[in-house]
Order: C-alpha cells, then sequence, then structure tokens
C-alpha cells in the first residue's frame, strides 16, 4: 500500500514537472518570435546634380532600413539631421546606412557638398509613419 501512494505521488511530481516544463517552453518560444530582429528593408537612392532619386522615401516607425546611396556623376553629401544621418557619397562607390526610424513625421534629406549651381535645391523627404 505504501508503494502504491509512494508511486501515485512519484506520477504527480512527473505531470507537474512535464507541465511546468512545457510552460517554459511556450514562453520562450512567444519570447523569441516578439522579440525576433526585423529583416532589414533595402532602399536605393541614386544621386545626381542636382536631384536624389527617389526624392520621397516612406518608412515605417521602428522599421530597420538600409539607405544604399550612389552617385551617377561626381561626389555628393547625404545628410538627415533628423536621424543623425550623414554620408559621403562617390560616384562608382557604394555607401550604405543603417538606421531604424524612431518618430514620425516628414524629414528632409539634402546633399551637403556643394556640386554646383542648383545644390540648395537637392534634397527629397523621408516621411515616417506609425
Amino acid at each position: 500500500m505504501e508503494d502504491s501512494l509512494m508511486h501515485r505521488k512519484k506520477r504527480v511530481l512527473i505531470a507537474g514537472a512535464l507541465l511546468m516544463s512545457a510552460t517554459v517552453i511556450s514562453w520562450l518560444a512567444f519570447y523569441v518570435r516578439a522579440n525576433a530582429l526585423q529583416p532589414e528593408r533595402e532602399i536605393h537612392i541614386t544621386a545626381k546634380k542636382f536631384e536624389f532619386t527617389p526624392d520621397t522615401i516612406t518608412l515605417k516607425k521602428g522599421e530597420p532600413v538600409v539607405l544604399v546611396l550612389s552617385s551617377q556623376d561626381r561626389k555628393h553629401g547625404f545628410n538627415v539631421r533628423a536621424f543623425g544621418i550623414r554620408a559621403d557619397v562617390d560616384p562608382g562607390e557604394t555607401a550604405r546606412i543603417r538606421f531604424t526610424p524612431n518618430k514620425t513625421g516628414k524629414f528632409t534629406f539634402s546633399c551637403d557638398v556643394f556640386c554646383g549651381e542648383g545644390h540648395e535645391d537637392m534634397t527629397g523627404t523621408i516621411v515616417v509613419t506609425e
């Protein structure tokens, strides 16, 4: 009789341990899915006297992006003051800028390397939505 009671207690303990393990594994799987890194979205931007193509980029707040910058004619700059982003864009080379927008709104980007008359108009807009 005592053996039977011991076996039942062992079975209850094993069942409890299995239930606890399943709960922990489920919670870990949920945590990993919830905190998985989002894939980066690549956006190609071409600079040439006196324009960026595209000149309007729409992003989502919290979405990781890589801006892939190239120049068709000469050295340009790429500056987004609102996000502290800045890069030189040399012809024949590619500049890559990784960032994740952390605020919504419309933000201007511009060439900050003088590239001739019309340089002041070499701008574009990043629109960040919720």
